[in-house]
């Protein structure tokens, strides 16, 4: 979703995870050994976010929630869709620009540049990583997520690769919760088939396009 904004994507052939090590830089365990490192990668992440504005894709979905209700569950950690105006945003991998408390577990606002040296103002250890979650940490909201999915009338994913668990799974929750269900992406992916429809195209196109079928409807 927030590739055409500039933003790198993981799992793609040139993604973010093709380029760091992941153990070193999104796990509990690679923050113990090497903190400065991890906040390195993530500042940097951070700055680039800071150049980014939100997509025509973006925008789209904002103005769709003046109209309709809508819930974004997104994978991503930027905050482009708030940028762009929607409100009912849940990130389940956590938040670029919020700091966690590995100390007391508060979460609070992260400087743009954040450091082995920043103390928690809620406890004053200086114990403050990325709010975001690494491989082996339980993803944000799950249980909201799921009465919403378990609501739906219509789903629909943007973007996806289809690889991380557990998003792979929301289609298939949606179903069972009988809601008509829709893929817009790059590419086709290994959930394709399970959705009752499937359109192939960039987001800043397939969006829009989307969300005018939907006001119009």
């Amino acid at each position: 979703m927030s590739a055409e904004s500039g933003l790198s994507t993981f799992r793609d052939r040139d993604g973010i995870w093709a380029q760091v090590d992941i153990e070193e830089v999104a796990t509990p365990a690679g923050f113990s050994r090497c903190p400065e490192r991890v906040h390195s990668f993530y500042n940097a992440r951070r700055q680039r976010l800071l150049k980014a504005n939100p997509n025509e894709g973006h925008i789209a979905l904002a103005r769709l929630e003046e109209t309709h209700h809508l819930t974004i569950i997104t994978q991503n950690v930027d905050d482009l869709h708030e940028r762009a105006g929607s409100h009912n945003v849940l990130h389940m991998h956590g938040e670029l620009k919020s700091a966690l408390c590995a100390a007391c577990g508060d979460r609070a606002p992260a400087p743009d540049i954040l450091s082995v040296q920043d103390q928690c103002k809620n406890c004053g250890e200086s114990a403050l990583r990325p709010d975001v979650v690494w491989f082996g940490e339980m993803p944000y909201f799950m249980d909201e997520i799921d009465e919403h999915l378990a609501a739906a009338d219509i789903f629909v994913a943007i973007g996806t690769s289809g690889q991380v668990s557990p998003a792979n799974t929301f289609v298939l929750r949606a179903r069972e919760g009988g809601a008509m269900t829709c893929e817009l992406n790059l590419e086709p992916t290994t959930l394709s088939s399970l959705f009752h429809e499937s359109r192939i195209g960039p987001a800043t196109q397939l969006v829009p396009e989307w969300v005018a079928e939907i006001s119009n409807g």
